[in-house]
């Protein structure tokens, strides 16, 4: 993990978490299912004004009340008195009640007008012969309120049947307007700036919207655990909040500059001023937006004024964008280094390299591997040393305490290109992974100088440096940096096994089909657009499976 001393921003404890609980009361419609929610107090202390589920803060009692409530065999003591809250809070606030007589038959209308909502709802249910029907209420999801907030939460999202006969009245003090709605309806009021929803109730809207029925829903849940759990982080994205998942592209960027959740970075996209990472690493993204390149190619700075730097990766041979790298670095750039030849990479380097002649410590190398014969010939490159698997390249300063090193080793890493390096800022546990692992998209693997056996091969490397160095985060040369860095390798390994798997199902079921036959059936899940450039990845896995029958060596 980075160094504290190199975070950007001083941080600060997030405000400490309250457990509370919501439920989503669901029905069966015509047009797929519907669910309840209702409008918060204009003057609530969270989210006023909003469309929301039932639910509140878990009480004391909460606990103690597992005796009133039916229980799965599964349900661990936590999601029981979590279901519980949640059948609290929706009697409290909408008169709705999720409980059983003892015969089994769920609580009438009858019921629930017989009830006080200011008492103690336990009790009163046992008094009349109900049972809280814990045991229909299911884990949909867990969300944590993100760091940034001043009021944070830490709340399992459940589900349950909505009871026949029973009419939601909301109790006029909390919520408000109960409303019967389709996710997708909500979702599209919201956008039309009509019925305002929060983060967390978007996501989950966005999810619940494509089950059929209620018993779909229910049925994803009989696992006891969320199907997904999230802390979201937030930015600012063209001048306003944007607030982003785990598993969203932005959300290892956001982690890595401000990890206690400060509201500081900017996610837009840009190639006229540098972007900090962290305090010994700033991005320069190149102005070369496109198809194969997304945003842009990004330059990486590493070091600081006392160390010098040594710069990843200039980009293609666009003056402006070598100054800018130039400039950022203040002129003191120690070193080049090409994490390959492409075109979009390596060109930068020379320009680079002139604009620093007369520089105090001279010229800086251009550091690299040659270009393979089987590279293109666009890709041609020549460093003026060659890098060794393992190699340190080390920047030292002296700060005003103690001295300062960053150390970047250099990991040979073959596969979407035959000279392809990555580098690992070992000090803070930073991967800067050229193409190998993009963000967005998986790279593409073009034979000859590309090769699938050597892509994976070199996959299980940077997944065995990233243990040994403690390597968190991945910067990739297109994309915001990743997070989770070992998940994030593992999941794209997976990935490939799994379209390797597809690819060889296509094959055996068509032997004398060729490249475009095949792609068209192994790569059905993505436009016809990226067919042509999925053909090279595809090429790749049928050299690989072929090499892999009994008898090729």
């Amino acid at each position: 993990m980075p160094r504290s001393s190199q975070l950007l921003h001083p941080q600060r404890a997030p405000a400490p978490l309250r457990p509370a609980a919501t439920v989503l009361l669901l029905r069966d419609a015509p047009d797929g299912i519907e669910v309840l929610m209702t409008r918060r107090s204009l003057t609530a202390s969270f989210a006023p004004g909003a469309y929301v589920f039932p639910g509140g803060g878990i009480d004391a009692a909460d606990a103690q009340a597992h005796a009133h409530a039916t229980r799965r065999p599964t349900q661990s003591d936590d999601h029981l008195t979590q279901a519980i809250a949640a059948i609290r809070e929706s009697f409290e606030e909408l008169g709705v009640l999720l409980a059983r007589h003892a015969d089994g038959t769920p609580a009438s209308a009858a019921d629930v007008a017989a009830l006080d909502r200011h008492a103690p709802l336990a009790p009163q249910c046992t008094a009349r012969g109900l049972t809280l029907a814990a045991a229909d209420v299911y884990v949909l999801a867990h969300w944590i309120t993100d760091r940034d907030l001043p009021r944070r939460f830490d709340v399992p999202f459940l589900v349950a049947r909505m009871p026949a006969g029973q009419t939601p009245v909301a109790d006029e003090t909390e919520q408000f307007e109960p409303v019967w709605v389709r996710p997708a309806d909500a979702l599209a009021r919201h956008e039309a700036g009509q019925f305002f929803i929060i983060f967390p109730t978007i996501r989950t809207l966005q999810r619940l919207k494509d089950y059929p029925s209620v018993d779909a829903v229910i049925a994803a849940c009989a696992s006891e655990r969320p199907l997904w759990t999230s802390c979201p982080r937030a930015g600012w994205l063209a001048g306003r909040e944007a607030r982003y998942m785990e598993h969203e592209a932005p959300f290892g960027e956001l982690e890595l500059v401000s990890p206690d959740g400060q509201l500081q970075h900017a996610l837009d996209w840009q190639c006229e001023q540098p972007v900090p990472l962290l305090k010994n690493v700033q991005r320069l993204t190149a102005g070369n937006p496109g198809f194969m390149t997304g945003p842009g190619t990004n330059s990486y700075l590493v070091g600081d004024p006392r160390t010098g730097y040594i710069a990843i990766d200039p980009g293609p041979a666009d003056a402006a964008h070598v100054e800018r790298l130039w400039r950022a670095a203040g002129g003191d750039i120690r070193a080049i280094v090409c994490t390959h030849s492409h075109a979009d990479h390596s060109p930068g380097a020379k320009p680079l390299q002139a604009l620093c002649a007369g520089a105090p410590h001279g010229l800086p190398p251009i550091l690299g591997l040659a270009s393979a014969p089987t590279a293109r010939a666009n890709s041609a490159f020549t460093p003026d040393r060659s890098l060794q698997n393992d190699e340190l390249l080390v920047l030292t300063g002296q700060a005003p305490d103690a001295p300062i090193t960053h150390t970047l080793r250099v990991m040979h890493t073959p596969g979407h290109a035959a000279n392809h390096l990555c580098l690992l800022l070992q000090e803070d546990g930073l991967l800067f992974s050229g193409d190998h692992i993009l963000n967005g998209s998986t790279t593409v693997i073009d034979p000859p100088d590309g090769d699938m056996t050597a892509y994976l091969d070199s996959l299980d490397r940077l997944d065995a440096a990233c243990a040994a160095h403690d390597a968190h985060f991945i910067l990739p040369a297109h994309g915001h940096v990743l997070g989770s860095a070992r998940q994030t390798i593992a999941q794209l390994r997976q990935h490939r096994l799994a379209r390797e798997a597809k690819v060889l199902a296509v094959m055996r079921a068509q032997p004398d089909g060729t490249l475009d036959d095949w792609v068209a059936k192994a790569y059905d899940d993505v436009p016809p657009r990226i067919w042509p450039v999925a053909k090279r990845s595809l090429l790749a896995h049928v050299e690989r499976l072929q090499a892999a029958q009994p008898g090729n060596d």
